[in-house]
């Protein structure tokens, strides 16, 4: 099915709820990341500029530490980030902290994305390709993929085999679904007392299969200090810096 194909035959836009996940505690970071400069602003109001300019979403709902929800308030009101409706407490793992946020979404909400806030650097063109490719597949992910050669390592350090490149992918987000389907599938997992990382994988443990649409490179995840300069010289590179 291509592109054009998903674009709904009316030309109205789908739109999605986003929920941004800031509720991390940036241990590898050696502070918090979120508050850290990149460019004219910090990291988190660039994501969060990035979906308060989409078209395709309608929604913001921003889930982060109990300490911050106030601060955070006060960053969106200050910014003229008008399309959030909710800054809420998150939950002790990433999974935890993505369940409170679906739930916190209006109840009319057909989709749902879920977001790293640690990926400042998502296009437009990102999350309008896989709000489009959720919205015909209930569920979309953005992949890139692997260009390094991929062993599998048992416990004593051992290598036991390669893992075949051609079918392994780097998984980005957003991560966008149906939102009836995700608010249950993250509910099972939360009752069967998973921690995942990856709100797709909730989605995998029901059997329901997730599309996938092309990621970017850019679109990287703020984990370390140097993650920053990269950062920094991708916005200096598309003169957004």
């Amino acid at each position: 099915m291509s592109f054009i194909d998903l674009i709904r035959k009316n030309g109205a836009s789908p739109k999605c709820s986003a929920v941004i996940v800031a509720a991390g505690s940036s241990v590898r970071m050696g502070f918090d990341k979120l508050t850290a400069q990149l460019g004219s602003s910090s990291v988190l109001l660039r994501t969060l500029r990035a979906f308060e300019a989409s078209e395709y979403v309608g929604e913001i709902v921003v889930v982060t530490r109990m300490d911050r929800v106030a601060e955070i308030a006060d960053l969106c009101a200050q910014n003229g980030i008008r399309k959030v409706s909710k800054v809420v407490a998150g939950g002790k793992t990433r999974m935890e902290s993505s369940l409170i946020g679906v739930s916190a979404v209006k109840p009319g909400a057909k989709l749902i994305a879920v977001h790293d806030a640690a990926r400042p650097l998502v296009s437009s063109a990102l999350i309008k390709r896989v709000v489009c490719a959720a919205d015909a597949h209930k569920a979309a992910v953005p992949v890139v993929p692997s260009t390094d050669t991929l062993k599998a390592v048992g416990e004593d350090d051992f290598i036991l085999g390669t893992v075949d490149r051609a079918t392994t992918y780097r998984v980005q987000t957003p991560q966008v679904f149906d939102a009836i389907l995700i608010k249950g599938a993250l509910t099972k997992a939360a009752e069967a007392g998973l921690a995942l990382s990856d709100d797709s994988a909730a989605m995998e443990m029901t059997g329901f299969r997730t599309y996938t649409v092309a990621g970017e490179e850019d679109n990287i995840k703020i984990t370390t200090p140097r993650d920053l300069l990269i950062a920094e010289a991708i916005l200096r590179d598309r003169g957004e810096l």
